[in-house]
């Protein structure tokens, strides 16, 4: 886990309905402050990371392109502890303008980036792998656990897993209608020492059992979400630490409360929970707390 953390402030932050047409979890608003109340619940939620000692790097986003997701950038950037970034192949042709020279350009800035690998040439090809929202790293073990969807291609996974040295683990994970999950970070959430997991989206009994043996292996405990939980975003959850080494899981409120007592007792068994109520980005985004942060791994510039 990491204590650096890469969050994009939005500037025209709306539904994008380029995203909508697999993404289950947005719903489209008519309310013309929804901007205004997603600055609001970002700036809150950055607020409560750092006052946990947990270092943000906020980069303001542009109004030009306009890029109604920029909130999540995980999806088209990961970082590594090897020097090397990685840049994603992105399913709607709106969001591939997220990957502007000015985010880059600060994060090297406070960053040594030694190297960028890019898979961005396969979108030409419709072919798609969307970063660790289409892929919940296990960092420690090298495990890369992935549904599989319009937006997770496989054959992008082994080529990610054999240039990182991962192995992957993929399955089919569809949500209570049976439809796939678009985003394998909303059905998932790969902690230290436990996985939160929505075990029934996977509805292939070997499939289900290759990914419970997988973390099972790994050493860690399971907890078992419902669809329920999964539609309020209790999957979509990071594990963080503050610059003391002291670990958090991070969620928002909604996720938070749809928990059981018996789920967060077990949680802050491990370690405490921060939570923040993002209701307008997770409504009109169809992404929650996790898909606001990209975990980054590089040696920080002295």
């Amino acid at each position: 886990m990491t204590s650096n953390i890469l969050m994009i402030r939005p500037v025209q932050f709306a539904y994008n309905a380029e995203t909508a047409v697999n993404n289950s979890f947005q719903v489209a608003s008519n309310d013309a402050s929804v901007q205004e109340k997603a600055l609001q619940e970002f700036d809150a939620f950055v607020a409560k990371l750092q006052a946990h000692g947990i270092d943000v790097t906020v980069v303001q986003d542009t109004a030009e392109p306009h890029t109604p997701d920029s909130i999540f950038p995980n999806n088209w950037i990961s970082f590594h502890s090897n020097g090397s970034i990685c840049l994603y192949p992105m399913f709607a042709v709106n969001r591939r303008q997220e990957r502007k020279q000015h985010v880059l350009d600060a994060i090297d800035e406070k960053f040594v980036v030694d190297s960028t690998i890019d898979f961005t040439g396969s979108e030409a090809n419709h072919l798609f792998l969307e970063g660790t929202g289409s892929m919940v790293l296990d960092r420690e073990k090298q495990i890369a656990y992935a549904c599989l969807s319009p937006r997770t291609d496989k054959g992008l996974l082994e080529l990610f897993c054999k240039q990182f040295d991962y192995t992957p683990v993929a399955f089919i994970a569809n949500d209570e209608n049976g439809s796939p999950i678009y985003h394998t970070n909303v059905m998932m959430c790969v902690a230290d020492q436990f996985v939160v997991i929505c075990l029934a989206s996977i509805t292939n009994d070997t499939e289900k059992n290759q990914v419970v043996q997988s973390i099972e292996n790994s050493g860690k405990t399971i907890i078992d979400i419902s669809f329920h939980q999964m539609n309020h975003f209790a999957g979509n959850m990071l594990q963080v630490c503050n610059q003391q080494g002291n670990a958090f899981l991070v969620m928002s409120s909604q996720a938070y409360h749809s928990l059981t007592s018996e789920q967060i007792a077990t949680i802050e068994s491990y370690q405490p929970i921060i939570h923040a109520d993002i209701a307008t980005i997770e409504t009109n985004g169809g992404g929650s707390a996790r898909c606001m942060m990209a975990e980054v791994f590089l040696t920080t510039r002295l």
